[in-house]
């Protein structure tokens, strides 16, 4: 494995934790900042759309650059934006704290996944694609029920000034580890600067897997947001109980995204349609046992082992249809899986917000995954058929690009 790797995946466990520990912690926000639940969940969702803005703006901004200085720009971003989170009087803002370290998060990602993919053979690209996304999901298995523990116990600001301190050592790591992988030259003499990069998007397969990205992961995403409070209100845990539970649902991201990436190197469709098929049943067998502790329980490993095992394929399919100019599409995913991450807040905050119960947002992620699955599905057929008509020897990746151009 190259280290490289390990760098990376240090950048994705900082980045990771920041995402996701406020879940852990909502109430206790909600609490100090003296807002409703549906408020405080604005935390989240704003953060996932400010991921949007930074993935397609940054990304575009640096494709000239030097993927490595790039790199470490945005870790002193996302740095920045935790300081501001740490010490934030109010919930103004804190929401900009979180905004300004999400702008980091889509860009470093989508830079990031195009470094870990170039680093290795073809063969084992969505396996070096997983690796980086180790890092978000260790910080599921271990910083978010530690972090919650922490701001429990010190407050939540205790969190986000930790968060700070692994931002830096994250930063050292890049510099340290993170070769050099080409200049601004060099990509604009590959793939035509930025024009180029934009090019991705002429494919329908590209567009096809970015609503696949928001609808499969805005379905876990949407039964995710509000566990806390399902956890506790419904399922009768403690609240001392939910950072354990919580390492459950990161134990289930980590197989998922080993497992999920090494499924997808050998078939990308084919792994996808089975892991959002299984997301599926277990958010409606969540949904209907969310009162009974042992099912829940199996709920959370699942629907983290599901959920994340869409991660590396979705990426890795996007950079398949970009081919040549993979920077901004990588880059443009990572904000889809964001905006996913936005919808199923958004949506499990409407139907709380409506009376209709804790269990309400699981109900709103199974339906959105459906759509997804509908997606992918046509989106399988589609590549599955240009594939059988390209002529020997050609990608099939080029092959669709090349029929969309015709027919534009």
């Amino acid at each position: 494995m190259p280290i490289g790797l390990i760098a990376l995946a240090l950048g994705g466990f900082g980045i990771g934790l920041t995402e996701f520990v406020i879940m852990g912690l909502l109430p206790e926000v909600a609490a100090d900042f003296r807002v409703t639940e549906a408020t405080a969940g604005w935390l989240i969702s704003g953060y996932a759309l400010a991921v949007v803005v930074g993935a397609l703006l940054l990304t575009a901004a640096v494709t000239r650059f030097e993927r490595k200085p790039a790199l470490a720009v945005l870790m002193v971003l996302f740095i920045a934006g935790n300081l501001v989170s740490a010490i934030s009087p109010d919930y103004r803002t804190m929401m900009i704290g979180r905004v300004i370290a999400a702008l980091a998060h889509g860009a470093f990602f989508g830079i990031g996944a195009v470094v870990a993919a170039s680093m290795v053979a073809p063969t084992k690209k969505a396996g070096a694609i997983a690796i980086m996304f180790t890092g978000l999901t260790a910080a599921n298995v271990l910083g978010v029920p530690f972090g919650t523990m922490l701001g429990q116990a010190a407050g939540w600001r205790s969190t986000f000034w930790a968060i700070t301190g692994i931002g830096v050592l994250a930063l050292a790591g890049i510099l340290a580890l993170v070769p050099k992988t080409g200049s601004g030259d060099a990509s604009r003499s590959a793939s035509g600067g930025l024009r180029g990069e934009l090019s991705a998007f002429r494919s329908g397969q590209v567009w096809l897997s970015i609503v696949v990205t928001i609808l499969g992961y805005g379905g876990m995403f949407g039964a995710f947001t509000y566990i806390a409070f399902t956890l506790t209100d419904v399922t009768g845990f403690s609240a001392a109980m939910v950072p354990w539970l919580l390492i459950l649902f990161g134990v289930g991201l980590f197989i998922g995204n080993t497992v999920g990436g090494r499924a997808a190197d050998k078939n990308v469709d084919r792994t996808l349609l089975v892991v959002l098929s299984a997301l599926v049943v277990v958010l409606v067998v969540f949904a209907l046992t969310s009162s009974n502790q042992p099912m829940t329980i199996a709920s959370m490993v699942l629907l983290g082992g599901f959920g994340f095992a869409t991660v590396p394929g979705l990426q890795m399919r996007v950079m398949k249809y970009a081919k040549s100019a993979p920077t901004l599409a990588s880059g443009a995913n990572i904000g889809a899986f964001n905006v996913g991450n936005a919808l199923g807040a958004w949506m499990g905050g409407a139907t709380i917000t409506a009376g209709l119960g804790y269990t309400s947002p699981i109900w709103a992620g199974a339906g959105i995954t459906v759509l997804g699955l509908a997606v992918m599905a046509f989106a399988a057929a589609h590549a599955k058929k240009h594939d059988a008509a390209r002529p020997a020897g050609v990608d099939s990746s080029e092959t669709e690009a090349e029929s969309e151009l015709q027919s534009a």
